[in-house]
């Protein structure tokens, strides 16, 4: 089965480079496609490398969900801080309107309580006590 498929691979290699030498990027490119890298003993030494390059890939990955998820995040608070400020601009507006005096003047009528029509009077601390 593996000498059909070293045949194969072979004819394919000859079939898509026509020149008479192979570079070396091609070489090792046809040596990990079809597999002999896998196949030699020195490849155990590369192993630790192979699993740390894993291990960063894993990571890399991770830390861009996690930085997706804090953006979606930020976008909503933004939208909630922008709905509560213009709750808050309406309630300031709304309290300015209900203290005016005249406002004032009118929720207070029922209750029979009326607007003073004297003019305040300063009242001057004596001397001499």
């Amino acid at each position: 089965m593996t000498s059909q498929r070293n045949k194969f691979i072979e004819t394919e290699k000859k079939k898509f480079f026509q020149k008479g030498e192979e570079s070396a990027f091609e070489k090792s490119f046809l040596d990990i496609m079809g597999g002999r890298v896998l196949s030699r003993n020195n490849t155990r030494k590369f192993l630790p490398f192979l699993f740390f390059l894993a291990l960063l890939a894993v990571i890399y990955i991770g830390n861009t969900f996690y930085a997706e998820k804090k953006i979606r995040e930020t976008n909503e608070l933004k939208k909630e801080l922008k709905e509560l400020r213009y709750d808050y601009i309406t309630s300031k507006s709304e309290l300015m309107f209900r203290s005016k005096q005249s406002e004032i003047a009118k929720m207070l009528s029922p209750t029979g309580i009326k607007e003073s029509k004297e003019p305040p009077r300063k009242i001057n601390p004596v001397e001499g006590k």
